[in-house]
């Protein structure tokens, strides 16, 4: 019965002190404002208002709805802002998937200007799924996936934000610490130390070791970047680990980085989305922004 432009009426009517002073401010006509009203007050058999000659007198009836008036009307204006904000995309949240193990710390380098230019917009961002980054895509548990092996579905857009190059990272006291590019082979001996991931998809295996039919002497695996390097400077093992990583990690250590074959192994992080939000105000600042970030990690060195 009761709705918002009554209690906006009411409000009016006892800021202006008049029916045509209220009418003007709410651009409406003084018949429209008294039909709307008397429409109400036959609803309810009250009256909310008396006239006392030109003035308006409200009765303990308006009074009581003036009071709900003056705590409810600024609820429904925030509620009219945050819907203006989320249709203008000014407001909001973006899930973000990763399936790229070391690819957290330049994730950090993405989102402190995301969140400087979107003030509305907060970012949750989730490293592990149950049925991996695609079904958290298509569940819409995530708006991004970041990833190196997109895969391609119709409904899904893969853009490519940044290319690296894979290389093995040793410690400058390695036997191997004085080659410039390796071989399967020279492996066979290294403890090799990767991050948590299944050897189907770290790229050192399938593109490297497994076509040539070569093996580490151990595989360990290791959850942080900065505990890996540590590891290889004190040469108990060797990694292998995105070259931009390995030079931004390791500047104060002595490691080297070496060639994965002749011609090395080369990949690209890729951002991907729902096609369907491919107009998305947020999805197009992050994929800017990776792409800016991309560019000065792949500059040369």
């Amino acid at each position: 019965m009761i709705e918002k432009i009554h209690l906006s009426i009411l409000r009016e009517i006892a800021r202006q002190g008049s029916l045509t002073a209220a009418a003007s401010s709410l651009n409406l006509t003084q018949s429209a404002l008294s039909h709307t009203m008397k429409k109400l007050e036959r609803q309810g058999n009250i009256n909310l208002w008396l006239k006392d000659g030109r003035n308006i007198r409200l009765t303990e009836a308006g009074n009581y709805l003036l009071e709900q008036a003056n705590r409810l009307l600024p609820q429904f204006q925030r509620i009219d802002d945050t819907l203006r904000q989320f249709a203008d995309n000014e407001k909001g949240s973006l899930g973000v998937g990763m399936e790229c193990h070391p690819c957290y710390q330049w994730l950090l380098k993405v989102v402190q200007p995301f969140l400087a230019q979107s003030p509305g917009v907060d970012i949750d961002v989730k490293q592990r799924f149950q049925f991996g980054g695609m079904a958290a895509l298509f569940n819409y548990d995530i708006d991004l996936l970041i990833t190196p092996d997109p895969i391609n579905k119709e409904s899904i857009v893969f853009e490519p934000v940044f290319p690296y190059e894979l290389v093995l990272v040793v410690s400058q006291h390695s036997k191997l610490s004085g080659l410039s590019q390796l071989a399967p082979a020279q492996l066979s001996d290294q403890v090799l130390l990767t991050y948590p991931v299944e050897t189907a998809r770290l790229d050192i295996f399938q593109q490297f070791l497994l076509p040539a039919q070569c093996m580490p002497k151990l595989h360990k695996t290791l959850e942080a970047t900065d505990i890996i390097l540590q590891m290889v400077a004190a040469n108990r093992g060797v990694a292998a680990m995105p070259k931009w990583l390995a030079l931004e990690y390791a500047q104060n250590l002595p490691v080297k980085v070496i060639r994965l074959g002749s011609s090395g192994i080369h990949k690209h992080i890729y951002v991907g989305y729902r096609k369907q939000e491919k107009l998305n105000k947020h999805i197009q600042t992050f994929i800017t922004l990776a792409k800016s970030s991309g560019a000065a990690l792949s500059a040369p060195v």
